[in-house]
C-alpha cells in the first residue's frame, strides 16, 4: 500500500512539475523564432527559452542568466525586452508606492521594458508579483 501511495504521489508530483516549469529545449522552439531573436540580439549568449503566456521568452546575460529577457510570439514577432536594472535607478515615485498599496512589500527584481512599439516602462517584481509602471513611474498594472 504505501508503495502504491508513493507512486500515485511521485507521478502526481512530475505532473505537477512538469505544468509549472515552462523551461523549453532550444529545438522546442520554432525556427523562426530563434531566427528573429538571433536577428535582433546577434551577441546574445548562454540563451535558455521559456513560454510565457502563449509566447516565448529567451533568458541571457549577467550571473543570473536572465538580465535581459525578450519576447516573441509564435510568429517570430518581436513583443518587448526586460532589462533587468538596480532598484535604486527606478522612477523614484515607485517604492513609495509599493510602500502604500503592498504593505510589507520588498521589490526583489526591477526591469526596464521597452514594448516593439518602442515604449518604455518598468517593471518590479513583490510577492510574486510583477507590477508595471510606465516611463514616468505611474502605476499600469499588475502583470
Amino acid at each position: 500500500m504505501k508503495r502504491q501511495l508513493l507512486f500515485v504521489v511521485l507521478f502526481v508530483w512530475s505532473i505537477t512539475g512538469i505544468a509549472v516549469s515552462q523551461d523549453l529545449k532550444k529545438k522546442d522552439v520554432p525556427t523562426g523564432v530563434q531566427s528573429a531573436f538571433v536577428k535582433k540580439y546577434p551577441n546574445a549568449k548562454k540563451i535558455s527559452w521559456e513560454k510565457e503566456k502563449g509566447n516565448f521568452e529567451a533568458n541571457w546575460g549577467g550571473k543570473s542568466g536572465e538580465d535581459s529577457s525578450a519576447i516573441f510570439t509564435p510568429t517570430a514577432n518581436f513583443v518587448e525586452i526586460v532589462v533587468a536594472i538596480p532598484v535604486n535607478q527606478l522612477p523614484a515615485s515607485i517604492p513609495p508606492y509599493v510602500d502604500k498599496n503592498y504593505k510589507g512589500a520588498k521589490i526583489k527584481e526591477a526591469g526596464k521594458i521597452t514594448d516593439a512599439a518602442g515604449t518604455h516602462m518598468f517593471e518590479v517584481e513583490i510577492k510574486g508579483k510583477d507590477l508595471i509602471f510606465d516611463e514616468k513611474g505611474i502605476f499600469i498594472r499588475e502583470g
